[in-house]
């Protein structure tokens, strides 16, 4: 195995260089497009390159029927015109247009403008392609952004129904397709292939990350992916926490691959998995399946057996503090899985200069090429030698 530990210095740098940078909301002054949407589409490797034949097309034996179903009938309940806008095909770019920013030109069809049987239709998709837990902590960060319009009172730039769906090929039992959920704080991507699903990139986070008051009191998000983080950190021993922690001083934003950010190239830093105890594995496992399991259970299962393969070459790194009222950044990097959760700054409705546990930001990545199913979309072009123009 590839030695990664001269990595952690330069990683330590990177992440030290990210610290000025907010890639929070900032009104205004953005373009429709991100240039970089236009360039060929990599993934997020390291400076080693790509490492290849990670994943493959195969038959997971867990049935991807009732996603595929109750897209069609989501796409059924729409008009001709809100279908025009909605879907794409299964290589556009549109995958790679999510924003987790709140003003944002978005595409697809809004929940805003859907009929109540619409977003029924929308969630009943939603909820067959995640966990129950999965699709409570959706509607949770949906009914948060509403919580922040009351807040911030903007009930323009933000709201429970300010997300939008849009459907990437056509619903097949065979050929890729997939779905996209885009809107602040929240982003789900899901590709479809035969029995095979990767949900990656996922975003979720929340500003607030409770409702203290308001039409939706006593709703609270991403309190588990906080705290099983400190437990995992916490869990370490002193010679081990030493290797783990990058920085000890966070004093800014720290995700370094949320919107626009597919081809980033990052290094592994902190320990690797083949340094910890069967007990510390498993905590590491727990931890990492906290994000997993907002997947259909049977996919989740599938999916842990891909990361526990690499748990050996699995790094955790750590920025901040380790007591139960720090802030912190933490990172779960593998060759087949990218965890990244933030602690970051206020925006709205107020800005604060220091981080804070009251915004909260997570991405889930599936490194080397295989967000949005790319990997196994171009294997599958392989495969049936379709004439097909270069996918963006």
């Amino acid at each position: 195995m590839i030695r990664h530990h001269r990595w952690i210095a330069a990683s330590a740098i990177l992440l030290m260089g990210t610290c000025v940078v907010v890639y929070s909301q900032r009104p205004g002054g953005r373009p429709g497009r991100a240039p970089v949407v236009d360039e060929p589409f990599v993934g997020i490797v390291t400076s080693e390159g790509i490492q290849r034949d990670l994943f493959s097309i195969k038959s997971t034996g867990v049935s991807t029927a009732p996603v595929r179903e109750a897209a069609d009938a989501f796409l059924a309940g729409l008009n001709d015109d809100q279908r025009k806008r909605t879907v794409f095909s299964v290589d556009d770019s549109e995958w790679r247009q999510w924003d987790n920013r709140h003003r944002s030109p978005r595409q697809g069809v809004g929940f805003d403008e859907m009929s109540e049987a619409q977003r029924k239709l929308a969630f009943e998709m939603i909820g067959q392609s995640l966990s129950a837990k999965g699709l409570k902590k959706t509607k949770d960060i949906m009914k948060l952004n509403g919580t922040l319009a009351e807040l911030a009172n903007n009930f323009d730039e933000y709201g429970e129904w300010l997300y939008w769906v849009t459907i990437m090929g056509e619903p097949s039992k065979t050929e890729p397709w997939g779905w996209q959920l885009d809107g602040h704080h929240l982003v789900i991507n899901y590709f479809v292939l035969g029995d095979q699903v990767v949900m990656s990139p996922v975003f979720m986070g929340s500003e607030p990350i409770e409702a203290k008051g308001g039409k939706f009191k006593g709703t609270i998000v991403m309190q588990d992916e906080q705290n099983k983080g400190l437990e995992f950190i916490q869990s370490l021993t002193d010679d081990q926490r030493s290797k783990a922690i990058v920085m000890q001083n966070k004093d800014g934003n720290n995700n370094l691959t949320e919107a626009y950010k597919d081809n980033v190239v990052l290094d592994y830093a902190g320990i690797a998995g083949s340094e910890l105890s069967d007990q510390q594995k498993s905590g590491l496992l727990n931890l990492i399946e906290e994000y997993v399991g907002n997947m259909r259970p049977g996919h989740a299962k599938v999916r842990m057996s891909e990361v526990e393969e690499h748990l050996d070459e699995t790094y955790f790194a750590w920025i901040g503090g380790t007591t139960d009222q720090s802030v912190y950044y933490y990172r779960v990097h593998s060759p087949v899985i990218l965890i990244e959760f933030d602690h970051q700054r206020r925006v709205a409705p107020f800005r604060t200069a220091e981080p804070t546990r009251d915004h909260i930001h997570a991405v889930i990545r599936t490194p080397n090429g295989n967000d949005y199913g790319k990997d196994l979309l171009r294997q599958h072009y392989h495969d049936h030698d379709h004439s097909h123009p270069h996918s963006h």
